[in-house]
């Protein structure tokens, strides 16, 4: 009883006191991290939504029952085994873009949401592909997208979700129609080569003809255009001959002029000359001087009739 006497019951009382508020202060805190949302129960209650940051609430009365990320989700699924039409068993791979937009209905609608959602879109794929023969569900998959889009938005919107994509990763068919569609592809990939080198072949052989075609006219136009030009130069060579022919029969007459020649001596001349230059390769042309008409008037005297 002595001890009790000297213990000081007020400092204790008011260290148990401040405790206490220590601990109701610490209770009554909640933060919550950035795109996060906390669910609060009041006794047991749904009292409100905690939003992102630092939040007070009454200790031992307000229990965070649940904090929901409200981040875009990606759930890969197991590939699914699903019978279409035609009666072949495929496997669709299938993956789920998704996000809680209200994480209140996201807690009390529904248990487990992100299995509501595997199971809803188990139960679509079968009911779509099952629709569908085999060639139709490995060409349709926007279609089948759709579907299932359209399917768990109805669905999920109650459950304070929101699906943003649906994507069909993979479709496996048996392992009988894989050999089939292999064998299928490679003849069309043979066939396609086949109808490619043809082509080639076919394109070379033009090009070739056309190569050729081209060279002959080049070849003709060659020789046409040499044929002229020996043409012009023979005519030229010619030309040049014979004016140089009777450059020189005038230069004859020129002399025999000045050299007092009678008529009669100049035209036997003149037909003299005109009988070698007669004889030449390339005397064709002639160039008759004007003195001719004077020589053959003089032959003409001495050969012709006497009066």
């Amino acid at each position: 009883m002595d001890f009790l006497r000297g213990f000081d019951f007020g400092g204790v009382g008011t260290a148990i006191f401040l405790i206490l508020v220590a601990v109701l202060l610490i209770r009554s805190i909640r933060i919550i991290p950035q795109a996060t949302a906390g669910v609060v129960e009041r006794l047991g209650r749904y009292h409100k939504t905690l939003e992102a940051g630092v939040n007070l609430v009454f200790p031992f009365i307000d229990v965070v029952r649940r904090t929901v990320d409200l981040r875009e989700q990606v759930v890969d699924f197991q590939p699914q085994s699903v019978i279409t039409e035609d009666n072949l068993v495929i496997e669709i791979d299938t993956v789920i873009y998704y996000q809680v937009t209200d994480p209140k209905s996201a807690t009390y609608e529904i248990a487990n949401f992100v299995l509501g959602i595997e199971q809803l879109t188990v139960t679509t794929l079968r009911n779509k592909v099952g629709s569908l023969d085999l060639e139709d569900a490995l060409t349709s998959r926007e279609e089948i997208n759709g579907a299932l889009r359209a399917v768990l938005d109805e669905a999920t919107g109650k459950w304070g979700v929101r699906v943003n994509r649906v994507e069909i990763r993979d479709i496996v068919p048996p392992e009988s129609v894989r050999e089939s569609m292999e064998k299928q592809m490679k003849a069309e990939r043979d066939k396609r080569a086949a109808i490619l080198i043809a082509e080639g072949e076919k394109q070379s052989d033009i090009l070739t003809a056309e190569g050729s075609k081209q060279a002959e006219i080049l070849r003709a136009e060659g020789q046409a255009k040499a044929i002229i030009l020996k043409a012009e130069a023979d005519a030229k060579a010619e030309a040049l001959v014979a004016d140089g022919e009777a450059k020189a029969i005038q230069k004859v007459f020129d002399a025999l002029a000045e050299a007092s020649v009678t008529d009669q001596a100049l035209a036997y001349k003149y037909i003299e000359q005109l009988k070698e230059m007669s004889q030449g390769d390339a005397n064709k042309v002639w160039f008759i001087p004007s003195e001719f008409s004077a020589a053959a008037s003089a032959l003409g005297n001495i050969f012709g009739p006497k009066k």
